[in-house]
């Protein structure tokens, strides 16, 4: 097997088990544990993993997010249920604001049967989704695109955020520990932030495995965010935590 396939298929092992051990790698492929210490740089210097003892990972830590290649293969159905209990958010005739993640287009997708609408949005698969939709006034903010985000930052997309106003935010986080939402990477906080900051409303999406997280920056206060939504329950001193915090939590759980 070529090194560029070896890869790749240490990286397709990665988005159904989330954690590889080096040793096993090494029988797996029946090269050296250098040559497999070789290709983790590797794609540890592509921003595609994150190395940890004995192994790599592509859990989020407080410094490290997952390419937004792997978090698109990953929990489609949470994200659709999550999806759906955010659409019920919205009301025809709204201006929407959706941020950078792997759930942003399942959303979008979603957010077609509310039309008409206008979407403000950062994140490229948001307007590959919507970019043909009639009835939809699609607002793309600029910037420096990310490859490891799918979507744009910088001042460029914090000055367009801050010459306009939503209704209704939707933002992603990778981490909330106690009653704060946090992100690894600054430059993606502020753009967070700054629609944060122009909507009348945020609501906050998250996986119930980021719970019990925290990374290098505080995002918001979840007392911030009108809606918390998350796709199962938390552990429950998280749970606890937010309840003490008076904050309400709706849970997306499947159509019986």
């Amino acid at each position: 097997m070529k090194r560029e396939e070896r890869k790749q298929a240490i990286m397709d092992l990665l988005v159904t088990a989330r954690a590889v051990d080096l040793d096993d790698l090494a029988d797996r492929f029946a090269v050296s544990k250098m040559t497999i210490h070789r290709d983790l740089d590797d794609l540890e210097q592509a921003g595609l993993l994150r190395k940890i003892r004995g192994g790599a990972t592509v859990e989020s830590g407080t410094q490290f997010e997952s390419d937004f290649r792997i978090r698109e293969m990953q929990d489609a159905e949470a994200k659709a249920r999550m999806a759906k209990a955010a659409a019920e958010l919205v009301e025809p005739g709204m201006t929407v604001m959706i941020n950078d993640g792997s759930m942003a287009a399942l959303l979008a997708s979603t957010l077609v049967d509310k039309r008409p609408l206008t979407i403000i949005t950062n994140n490229a698969a948001v307007l590959e989704a919507l970019r043909s939709e009639t009835g939809i006034t699609l607002i793309a903010l600029g910037g420096v695109y990310s490859a490891k985000y799918n979507a744009f930052f910088g001042v460029v997309t914090e000055g367009a955020l801050s010459r306009l106003r939503a209704d209704l935010a939707f933002v992603s986080t990778p981490a909330v520990a106690g009653c704060r939402a946090f992100h690894m990477d600054d430059e993606v906080m502020r753009t967070k932030r700054a629609m944060m900051d122009a909507a009348a409303q945020s609501c906050l999406l998250i996986n119930h495995k980021r719970f019990g997280r925290s990374a290098l920056h505080v995002l918001a206060d979840l007392s911030e965010f009108d809606t918390i939504i998350t796709d199962a329950a938390p552990a429950p001193e998280d749970r606890a935590a937010m309840d003490r915090a008076g904050l309400k939590l709706t849970i997306a759980r499947n159509e019986k």
